[in-house]
């Protein structure tokens, strides 16, 4: 007899909304033309992307001509990166910060405009992973063009206080544009108060009940931006390319739906992740919470690091028994890579060796909770670990 999923990796993606499913196929009941037409199924094409783009505007405090719909997060942090700098009118002398634990489609952006002749700034972070607002004061300067930080983690979970650095930015660097990457909070976070503070945020419909290959990049209309694709000019030549009008349609409802239940969700979900943790430290002497208490922490994540404890193999066993968890940033490069975000926070390499990313969602049950502290446990002990 299979295993039966239990589904713990929403970080990496989340299941399909079952209204989001039906939301998308009733795009699809009748015939779907090009939005960029003009014959009855065009029409109703560009009518359902428009609704689509007012509601996402709507949900992320942002007028509907500030919304690109893009292929999803990666995309829209290279739109927001590169396009801004790229646009930055003093030339080649634009500096970039970000902070030392982004996400690795935003750090890849920044190190591409290294190359464009941007100069790059890194802003470091405490043991906690909060970036250091002493060092993001000294950074800034007249010259930086864009500052990107990222409203949550990704890997640990931890929220930034981007309404703190919003403030420094508008005080010592008031020409820069601001990037949220909110691809990971906007399940639990209020958009528009982030959205109030940043000129550039961005979502993933995956993270959030939605469909795969489908995001949104918002921005205040005074930030210019370079386009990174050509073509029919679509989005008002910012993002060329026929539209996803289902994908759009999937990512405007699964955003109100999270919305909706935002405050009640994130209680439940917390509830479950401190019963896992709680239960899981006390199963395993050599696991640690790689966050400490008191720093705020997305709900449904539970970062940990195991002592002695190789995260491939950990991970395989888990695989093998039906349990679904992760060992850092699904968009990594390689899966046996060192976490740039651990090492960032000071966490010793042959701890971070062991680091184990589980992330629970509105669909996490009590019994997804009770199996896995029967299962971790067991997988932990068979790799010998002496726990």
């Amino acid at each position: 007899m299979t295993d039966p999923i239990t589904y713990l990796d929403h970080a990496a993606t989340t299941p399909l909304r079952p209204e989001v499913a039906e939301a998308m196929a009733a795009v699809h009941a009748e015939p779907l033309g090009n939005p960029t037409g003009s014959h009855p199924p065009a029409q109703r094409a560009r009518r359902l992307l428009e609704e689509a783009r007012d509601e996402v505007a709507d949900l992320l405090g942002r007028a509907p001509a500030e919304v690109v719909f893009t292929s999803g997060g990666t995309e829209s942090a290279n739109l927001a990166v590169l396009g801004t700098l790229q646009a930055w009118p003093r030339g080649g002398d634009a500096v970039a910060l970000c902070s030392a634990v982004e996400h690795p489609a935003v750090r890849a952006s920044c190190e591409a405009a290294v190359r464009l002749g941007v100069e790059l700034r890194e802003v470091p972070v405490d043991r906690a992973g909060v970036l250091d607002l002493d060092a993001l004061r000294a950074a800034l300067s007249p010259g930086v063009a864009l500052v990107a930080l990222m409203a949550a983690n990704n890997e640990t979970g931890v929220v930034q206080p981007v309404d703190a650095v919003a403030e420094l930015v508008r005080d010592r660097a008031p020409q820069a544009a601001m990037f949220s990457d909110a691809v990971q909070a906007a399940p639990y976070l209020d958009l528009r108060a982030l959205g109030r503070q940043v000129d550039l945020i961005s979502v993933s419909a995956h993270k959030v009940g939605g469909p795969v290959g489908t995001g949104a990049l918002a921005l205040r209309g005074r930030v210019a931006l370079v386009p990174r694709q050509f073509g029919g000019g679509q989005e008002q030549e910012r993002r060329s390319g026929t539209q996803d009008v289902a994908g759009a349609v999937g990512l405007a409802t699964a955003l109100r739906l999270a919305a909706a239940e935002r405050a009640v969700a994130g209680d439940a979900v917390a509830a479950r992740r401190d019963r896992l943790a709680v239960g899981l430290l006390d199963a395993l002497p050599r696991a640690r919470r790689t966050v400490g208490a008191g720093v705020p922490v997305l709900p449904g994540h539970l970062h940990l690091c195991i002592e002695g404890i190789e995260r491939e193999e950990l991970l395989v066993k888990l695989g093998a028994a039906g349990l679904c968890a992760s060992g850092g940033s699904s968009c990594a490069s390689g899966a046996l890579e060192p976490s740039t975000v651990l090492a960032a926070m000071g966490v010793p390499t042959e701890l971070a060796q062991g680091a184990i990313r589980f992330t629970l969602g509105p669909t996490t049950t009590d019994e997804d909770i009770e199996r896995a502290l029967v299962v971790v446990p067991e997988a932990v002990r068979s790799l010998c670990v002496g726990t």
